[in-house]
């Protein structure tokens, strides 16, 4: 199952594995969203747009259609209880 950054609940990580397309914004790719990088859903805007993330201590705009391009391999949190 391919889990985009779009589909985080907030506070889940998960790993960059690649992008849907290969047209994702120049600024993104210089703030770190490599692959390889962890993400973090940091909050969603009320109207579900745009959604916060944390990329490499930089927290980051970005809007759901952007985000459903951006593949992920979940990060399991081991300190929940």
């Amino acid at each position: 199952m391919i889990v985009t950054v779009a589909q985080l609940k907030r506070g889940q990580k998960g790993i960059i594995k690649e992008f849907a397309e290969d047209i994702l914004p120049i600024k993104l790719l210089e703030l770190g969203c490599l692959p390889g990088n962890e993400v973090e859903l940091v909050q969603v805007a009320p109207l579900k747009d745009p959604i916060y993330i944390n990329v490499n201590g930089s927290h980051i705009a970005i809007r759901r259609a952007v985000a459903h391009q951006i593949e992920l391999e979940l990060v399991e949190d081991n300190n929940a209880l």
